[in-house]
């Protein structure tokens, strides 16, 4: 069965750009913990600041946003989001010249405003822009390109910023390209996507204003904010262990962060290929066994941490787009909107990397990853309820 039809080809192919735009500045935040550590002389707890702003956004404001989106359309919620996403990162051009933490935290939240519009928007709209049946396998192929950004970033920007580059300058070019992005949109037209009445009137205009959401969404719900709580410490922390426990300097950490990260873009696409043809909760489940598996051997066995780290990111690479467009299973229309924006908000867990900053602070560079696994285990308990009901 085809991913799309020719009809959708064009917003599908626009959609998709969003997920790289978004996955580079995320990325970016991975380098920017080791760097304002040696700029700024700052603890790992002190610098976990930098995910707890970005990702407070998604929490403050993914409802508004699901809300804004809902009443203006998708192609609305996009450029807004691209606007902010510019501001906040051109705004890095006078707060550099205060060069205080506080301040590049206030560029860091407006941009994780433009990407909660972002995500909000672009995340459904995938999933509706195609046969429902390749809706997961849909997503995880944009999801492919939100890892091609995210491969990028540390490589691009680390060994930028380790050689004594300015912080400014990533920002700057983020900036106009996320501004000549928000032009394409702003010229195009996207299709609105409203799933056909199948109840009364007065069932839809119910369900328009309050989406039933079952025990089900709600067990994806708290299965995705697990991964998020997993996905982003690890990432967050990758540098900052590799160099505090004497595996390879600064520079060649991003690297190999940027090549773990391109094995979670190649799995993200073999992904989207093996969910036509399987059932993706058994394919969550597989993987959720998998990073499961690796955080153990990372807390466990010393002489394989880089190993199951680095093969983490393939086994952690479907599970976003998976757990999220399983939780939309039976929603339609606005009620799937709001739901979306329930889902956005699930990267406030980036927050737990506070958490693992403490206890990497408090003299174990290990004992932080038990963080992880515990999210992984969950995302393992909503995937074996996923086999019996999706």
């Amino acid at each position: 069965m085809k991913l799309t039809s020719r009809r959708y080809l064009l917003p599908f192919i626009l959609i998709t750009s969003l997920f790289f735009l978004w996955g580079f500045a995320r990325s970016i935040l991975d380098v920017l913990n080791q760097h304002f550590c040696d700029s700024m002389d700052i603890s790992i707890t002190e610098s976990s600041l930098i995910q707890v702003t970005t990702f407070l956004a998604y929490f403050l404001t993914a409802i508004p946003a699901g809300a804004f989106i809902a009443r203006f359309g998708y192609r609305h919620g996009v450029v807004t989001g691209l606007l902010l996403y510019a501001l906040g990162s051109l705004s890095f051009i006078p707060c550099a010249r205060l060069n205080t933490l506080p301040a590049f935290l206030v560029c860091l939240f407006i941009i994780g405003v433009g990407l909660t519009f972002l995500e909000t928007s672009a995340n459904p709209y995938a999933t509706e822009l195609g046969p429902r049946e390749t809706s997961t396998a849909r997503l995880n192929l944009s999801q492919s390109f939100n890892g091609l950004g995210s491969m990028l970033a540390p490589a691009l920007v680390g060994g930028f910023l380790f050689v004594g580059g300015d912080i400014t300058l990533p920002y700057i070019v983020m900036g106009i390209v996320v501004l000549l992005v928000a032009l394409i949109f702003s010229r195009v037209q996207l299709p609105e996507i409203e799933a056909a009445p199948t109840q009364s009137d007065d069932a839809s205009k119910a369900s328009a204003s309050t989406p039933r959401l079952s025990r089900y969404f709600f067990f994806g719900l708290a299965a995705l904010l697990a991964y998020e709580v997993a996905e982003i410490s690890i990432n967050s922390y990758f540098v900052m262990f590799l160099t505090g426990e004497g595996f390879s300097d600064k520079i060649e950490a991003s690297r190999l962060l940027s090549l773990a990260l391109g094995i979670f873009m190649c799995g993200r696409f073999i992904g989207a290929w093996v969910m036509q043809r399987v059932r993706p909760a058994v394919v969550l489940t597989a993987c959720a066994v998998g990073s499961v598996l690796c955080m153990m051997a990372v807390l466990c066995i010393p002489t394989l941490s880089i190993y199951a780290l680095v093969l983490n990111f393939a086994c952690e690479s479907i599970m976003f787009p998976t757990i999220f467009s399983l939780s939309l299973n039976g929603l339609e229309g606005a009620a799937k909107k709001r739901a979306s924006s329930l889902l956005m908000m699930t990267p406030v867990g980036g927050c737990a990397f506070l958490l693992m900053g403490l206890i990497a602070d408090s003299g174990s560079l290990v004992l932080p990853f038990i963080v992880p696994l515990i999210g992984f285990i969950l995302v393992l308990l909503f995937a074996a309820r996923a086999t019996r009901t999706a």
